[in-house]
């Protein structure tokens, strides 16, 4: 063991300095007002997450609240084009501001920033997190009462260090019924078990498709096995056509929310 230099930041040793562990949580910047902070994630791609953190979005920002999304998932990122978001961020040397869309919703994301749309990220994970740290310490998000973090599938860098860095207030997994995603959604739940994230429920996207000539509902895979939390199911649908069972699942999520006396 080198000599101790009492900073505590440069040392991997274990020793009585160490009293407490440091704190990971980072501010967000002056000027942001931040209610409320929840992330959806899911284990794998391709299931719906950006859907259903759009529809959780809508469904609270016509309930009167004003509605952030952060878009975390920086080599896929979705969330403007859910939204009809085309323009460019802005900034000032103290400040970047996130776009709104035509129905008042703040947005922040990569494609908001790059030359085109279909310009790729070609980053590794440590960069990747440090974009998503600084899109909650360097934007503004102006007098925000619920923030989503759309975040990307897995449980690397960018999870974690949102789960870290960011005072997430719960979050809401999304899965599909195949046999193929349901050990990748443990996964993401596990990770979040571990480490203390409260889980507010997990959304079966794809559950199953109405028939158009007698409306019976039409399971396309299996039934999804249950992992250790209540699952509520919605059907097959589009962001701007929602189905009845669809908007009951998102007005569920956010009766959940309620009862954790967030409102």
């Amino acid at each position: 063991m080198s000599e101790c230099t009492h900073n505590c930041s440069t040392c991997g040793e274990s020793c009585a300095e160490r009293a407490t562990p440091q704190s990971l949580r980072k501010a967000p910047h002056p000027e942001s007002h931040i209610g409320k902070v929840f992330g959806v994630v899911s284990g794998k791609g391709g299931v719906g997450k950006s859907m259903v953190t759009s529809q959780l979005a809508v469904t609270l920002h016509r309930r009167g609240y004003k509605v952030g999304v952060m878009d975390a998932d920086i080599t896929g990122p979705s969330i403007p084009q859910a939204f009809g978001v085309h323009d460019k961020a802005v900034g000032t040397q103290t400040a970047l501001y996130p776009c709104v869309s035509h129905s008042g919703i703040e947005v922040m994301s990569i494609n908001l920033l790059l030359p085109t749309e279909d310009t790729p990220v070609i980053w590794r994970g440590p960069v990747l997190a440090n974009m998503v740290k600084q899109f909650w310490t360097d934007v503004v998000w102006d007098k925000i009462d619920y923030l989503f973090v759309d975040m990307p599938p897995g449980t690397g860098d960018v999870p974690l260090t949102v789960f870290q860095s960011l005072p997430i207030d719960g979050i809401v997994i999304v899965s599909s019924p195949q046999d193929l995603v349901k050990m990748i959604v443990k996964k993401a739940y596990n990770m979040a078990e571990m480490m203390k994230i409260p889980v507010l429920g997990i959304v079966e996207n794809y559950s199953y498709v109405k028939c158009p000539d007698c409306g019976t509902p039409i399971k396309i895979f299996d039934n999804f096995v249950q992992i250790g939390y209540e699952i509520i199911p919605i059907a097959t649908g589009s962001l701007n056509h929602l189905k009845s069972k669809t908007k009951k699942t998102i007005i569920d999520i956010t009766i959940k929310i309620k009862n954790r006396g967030l409102f």
